[in-house]
Order: structure tokens, then sequence, then C-alpha cells
């Protein structure tokens, strides 16, 4: 599940994980441990060129991946709505130590840039890659949750 969603995405983030359009995608984008802000700061960003032109640096050497298997559930009973997609693997990672993991939402994939991507949630993503396969696992509850409280 989602560590914090950022502001720009709070009740639309089930919206761009349903793949409205007709280029678009969500990937995943991860920072740098070092001169890594705050959640408090990251969430504050309404795009990727934002959110990169701060302190926090992309991890370029691992590279951007696309989310594969994206699936949206509502769930009546439980009045829920989350998104879940397919494990990322890194094959042979290699690069600066990590410390954030940003699933974004690109409306373009042809022709967009990051000034177009939004950021929808941020996960932790503490690893230090030495030339091995990173894997993230989504937790079972999916990529991120929206649920109104008990």
């Amino acid at each position: 599940m989602a560590d914090l969603v950022t502001n720009v995405a709070k009740g639309r983030f089930i919206h761009y994980a349903s793949l409205p359009g007709t280029d678009d995608a969500l990937i995943a984008v991860v920072l740098e441990a070092t001169g890594l802000e705050t959640d408090d700061a990251l969430q504050d960003y309404d795009t990727l060129q934002a959110l990169l032109a701060g302190a926090s640096n992309e991890q370029t050497d691992m590279g951007r991946k696309t989310l594969s298997n994206v699936q949206v559930t509502v769930d009546d009973t439980g009045n829920s709505a989350s998104f879940d997609a397919g494990d990322i693997t890194w094959t042979a990672a290699t690069g600066d130590p990590t410390g954030k993991l940003v699933i974004c939402y690109d409306p373009d994939t042809t022709g967009g840039d990051d000034s177009s991507i939004i950021p929808l949630t941020i996960h932790d993503f503490t690893v230090t890659p030495d030339g091995t396969d990173i894997t993230v696992q989504f937790d079972s509850d999916g990529v991120a949750v929206a649920e109104n409280p008990s």
C-alpha cells in the first residue's frame, strides 16, 4: 500500500490508475537516497518535472519502468477502491542507493514530457543496487487504496 498519496492525486489516483487515455501508462520512477526530500515536501509536487527540480534526484541508472497488469478494484462491500500492478524488476541493477519509488501517471507515452507526468503515490524504497536483480512486490492490498474511515 502507498506510504503516501500526493496532494494533487488525492481523490483522483483511482481514475488515473484506470488508464483512461489512449496512449497513457503508469510508470515507476526511483529516487536516490542522497538529497531526498521529506514526505511532506514530496507530496506537494504536482508534476514529475517539479519534483525532480527540487532537491530530490532521480536514480537514472536503474531507469523508469512501465507498470504492467494494472487493475482497479472497487469494493462496494468494504467501501473502498484500490489499484494494483504486477511486480517490477530491475535486472542487474546498479547505481546510487535509493530512497523512494514514485508511481506516476503519464498521459502521453508517445510524446509527453515530465511536465505532464503526475506523481500519484510515493513509497519507501531503500535498496543499494549491487548488480543483482531488484524486484518490487506490491502489498497484498495493492499499490494504493482509497477507503472511508471505519
